[in-house]
């Protein structure tokens, strides 16, 4: 049986009277991208910390690398490459002697480092500011280096704690690009983010983390159905199949001006095939169909605004959380 990259049931940390996360449970497999997403002071930070073994849990059961993460620390660490929210570049130095030092402290034999070293800085494209002080970087350059030092030991799972805060748009899709060509090349990236975009473009499961706890998660399709306001619009050039289709579809909202429809659903295959049916049932066929669903903005507005969130991609019979009107 294949071990998951993270496991953490039960997750707690407390600071006094402050419960910063109130018994969370994660499961990420090898050779995801998972991310973990939820407003400033939600915990995210220190559930990175906890799991690569920066602070200790209150409790819990939790494994990384298939170690647990009480009595094989040190196991954990030489599998695993942390890159924080704050910088870790040396600016005095320049990028090649940052890369360099990084291979010190991993032990690397001196020509090994510096093939390791060289690999990097070509892949994440700072061979031409290799022999530059880091001080003269911007701020995605800075970046790729941060993530560059985090690989110079080869570690499998990575802990990335909002790499994109503060870049500007094309530095972060450079960045998204390095983070898929980890995962790639087989490498789990544990990720969180304030950017709901950067979660839906790479993360194959997102959880959300409010008041301590998981609010929900799931991938990204599934996430986007547990709040209102999903539906499928049906638009006709016929006036007559416009108006059988309204009769065949009675929960429809008609558009008369542009003789559209629009049906209340989840996005689901199963709905998307039952609407259908029904037309050809009826004989009628819509000339477009398009399929709308709530992006993660209206998730994380949903899930972090209220007190009582579910827990996880609601089941059939449970009953979806409802946002605040005018949540956002």
């Amino acid at each position: 049986m294949t071990h998951p990259a993270i496991a953490a049931n039960g997750l707690r940390k407390s600071y006094g009277d402050k419960t910063v996360l109130d018994g969370i449970d994660l499961t990420v497999p090898a050779g995801t991208v998972f991310a973990l997403l939820g407003p400033n002071g939600a915990g995210k930070t220190t559930a990175v910390k906890i799991l690569s073994t920066l602070i200790t849990a209150d409790s819990g059961e939790l494994s990384v690398a298939g170690h647990d993460l009480a009595t094989e620390a040190q196991a954990i660490r030489a599998a695993i490459g942390v890159t924080g929210q704050f910088s870790a570049v040396d600016g005095l130095i320049t990028g090649e002697e940052n890369m360099l030092l990084m291979a010190d402290l991993h032990h690397l034999p001196k020509a090994e480092g510096r093939r390791v070293t060289a690999e990097l800085l070509e892949r994440f494209d700072l061979v031409d500011a290799a022999k530059k002080p880091a001080s003269t970087y911007s701020g995605g350059m800075k970046r790729r280096l941060d993530i560059a030092m985090t690989l110079v030991g080869g570690p499998r799972i990575i802990f990335l704690d909002e790499p994109t805060t503060g870049l500007d748009p094309r530095s972060r899709h450079t960045m998204w690009g390095i983070i898929r060509g980890l995962v790639a090349d087989g490498v789990t990236v544990f990720l969180t983010t304030q950017y709901l975009e950067e979660a839906d473009e790479l993360a194959d499961r997102i959880a959300v983390l409010n008041n301590g706890k998981i609010a929900a998660e799931g991938t990204a399709e599934e996430l986007k159905r547990i709040v209102p306001g999903g539906h499928v619009k049906l638009r006709f050039t016929d006036p007559h199949a416009y108006r059988s289709a309204a009769s065949a579809l009675g929960e429809a909202a008609p558009d008369e001006e542009a003789l559209s429809l629009r049906i209340p659903s989840d996005g689901s295959q199963r709905e998307l095939r039952s609407i259908l049916d029904r037309l050809d049932t009826a004989g009628i066929e819509a000339d477009e169909l398009t399929v709308h669903t709530p992006d993660l903005d209206d998730v994380f507005f949903a899930l972090t605004d209220s007190a009582t969130a579910p827990a996880s991609v609601p089941a059939q019979n449970d009953q979806p959380n409802q946002p605040k009107e005018n949540a956002r």
